[in-house]
């Protein structure tokens, strides 16, 4: 058993040592250790050459790793927070995503960019958002949420290995997170769906730290004779549209999880995927459990009240069984 932040850690550590051309850069990454002590003890081991610590400019430090990556390095860039990814968005939209595209297919850009996302830790309006799906909306970047130990170490590896652009969204509730970790696995492909959990009335759909909570969801719906299956999406761009729609087609209902605001959500296109792909496999109308849309709010209870949780994870699929 070991955390999440370990096992980030433990696969950071594997890249630096096997492949000189990785180094990791970002705010407070090397003396500090990271924001969320992913990094503690790296800069000791491996040297200011190999974890760099940066100014607090994001369009500087993400730009420098764009020009790494087509200089034939492969960086590995953490953003303090989503909400600070912003300031970097120009080189996002504007370079990484399109370099093999303007390119005629001459360049590549092999950069991994980790972030932490997510509210829950009552650090208020500024430091919460969920904008994963933002980042799923760009073509010619990958976008990976792990939900689990083992997909927070193989996803960083697959994430390097990977030609293109690859995101990494972390949620800042699941870094004391303890879990199993087999290094010496052959770790599934990052860009399918997982089912967490079988069942048989309804689909319980989410991603990064939202699949817990529809996995105690779950187990609250088998005491109430609901069988709820839980589906990991895991990559968010590309989305794995065979899985989940083969879930929906086995329950006939489905409830999307998702912590970002409803409008143009990722919840939202997955409902647009359902009502294409399994229109006639629905009993119910498809059913989203978003964060409600207001700047998260700092204090504990009104964010609580904000963002997703079990009891309404719960309700929505009880409402959709019961109206099918």
């Amino acid at each position: 058993m070991t955390t999440y932040r370990d096992a980030v850690r433990t696969a950071l550590q594997t890249l630096l040592r096997e492949d000189p051309r990785v180094f990791l850069m970002g705010e407070d990454v090397g003396r500090y250790g990271g924001p969320y002590a992913v990094s503690k003890g790296l800069l000791k081991e491996f040297g200011e050459e190999r974890v760099r610590d940066t100014p607090l400019c994001e369009s500087t430090f993400v730009g420098a790793g764009i020009g790494a990556a087509l200089g034939g390095m492969r960086p590995i860039v953490e953003v303090m927070t989503v909400n600070f990814s912003l300031l970097a968005l120009d080189q996002v939209v504007n370079n990484a995503a399109v370099m093999r595209h303007m390119s005629g297919g001459q360049f590549e850009v092999p950069i991994a960019v980790r972030m932490a996302t997510g509210g829950g830790k009552q650090l208020a309006a500024q430091h919460s958002h969920s904008l994963e799906n933002w980042y799923a909306h760009i073509p010619g970047i990958k976008v990976l949420a792990p939900a689990t130990v083992q997909d927070a170490h193989d996803m960083l590896l697959a994430a390097v290995e990977d030609p293109d652009p690859v995101f990494i969204f972390e949620h800042q509730m699941l870094y004391g997170m303890e879990g199993p970790l087999d290094t010496e696995a052959t770790p599934p492909s990052p860009w399918k769906a997982a089912i967490r959990r079988s069942g048989s009335d309804v689909s319980l759909i989410a991603y990064g730290g939202s699949v817990h909570k529809a996995l105690t969801a779950a187990e609250k719906l088998e005491k109430e004779r609901v069988s709820a299956e839980v589906v990991d999406l895991r990559s968010l761009r590309p989305l794995d549209r065979e899985t989940i729609v083969a879930s929906v087609s086995r329950t006939h209902r489905a409830v999307v999880i998702d912590e970002a605001w409803k409008t143009g959500s990722l919840a939202s296109e997955i409902s647009a995927i359902l009502a294409e792909d399994a229109f006639y496999e629905l009993d119910a109308p498809v059913v989203r459990v978003c964060t409600l849309e207001v700047p998260i709010p700092y204090a504990k209870h009104l964010e609580e009240a904000a963002l997703p949780q079990v009891d309404r994870i719960v309700e929505a699929a009880k409402r959709s069984v019961g109206g099918g």
